[in-house]
């Protein structure tokens, strides 16, 4: 004769929504809400203003990684129908992603987000909108590290302001991955080492 356990376990997974239940208590499913999410929190510092997208955004996807929302922004889960059983799972996170987004605006650019209901379609205006200043940071990097000097600084502190600039000038100029099949025939990796080396003796 069964327990009541099991009993109990059995009409659990003849429920229509186990599925809809096991994604709000599996802490591995993107739906997954912990107790202790407060949409009032501010999870990366400092908030976007209008010349730090780029450090901004890099924060905001580690942050996101850590909580298993990240693909509430990159468009790897898309909104279902209203009729979906996954559709209150989505608007609650849906809605807590956005709050988090939100709270780390400058008040001047949270006043323009308002009126926004996807997490996704709120990352992709504000990519939109300062992606474009990534063009003048990069030249003004170039700028910093070309007139940098040690001055009074001791020398790790000088290396350490060096390494920052040159840190953010990588991850905004990313170098291009090779295509081709073992062995690599295009000479990439060559050309490559040829501008880097071209760079930095410009910079010295």
């Amino acid at each position: 004769m069964a327990s009541d356990s099991e009993s109990e376990h059995s009409e659990i997974h003849k429920s229509p929504n186990t599925k809809v239940t096991y994604r709000t208590l599996n802490p591995r499913d993107p739906y997954y809400l912990h107790p202790g999410e407060n949409p009032g929190a501010t999870i990366v510092s400092p908030p976007l203003d209008d010349n730090n997208y780029h450090n901004w955004s890099k924060s905001m996807r580690r942050a996101l990684t850590s909580k298993n929302k990240l693909s509430f922004i990159n468009g790897r889960i898309k909104k279902p129908s209203t009729i979906d059983d996954n559709y209150e799972l989505w608007e609650r996170a849906n809605s807590m992603v956005l709050s988090w987004i939100n709270k780390t605006l400058s008040p001047h650019i949270a006043q323009s987000t308002i009126y926004f209901n996807s997490a996704f379609d709120l990352w992709e205006d504000l990519r939109e909108r300062f992606i474009r200043g990534n063009h003048f940071r990069f030249s003004d990097l170039l700028c910093e590290i070309h007139f940098i000097q040690e001055g009074d600084r001791t020398l790790s502190v000088y290396f350490t302001a060096l390494k920052i600039l040159w840190d953010e000038l990588e991850d905004l100029r990313p170098t291009p991955s090779c295509t081709c099949p073992n062995p690599c025939t295009c000479d990439l990796a060559k050309v490559v080492a040829i501008t880097n080396t071209w760079n930095t003796s410009r910079v010295s």
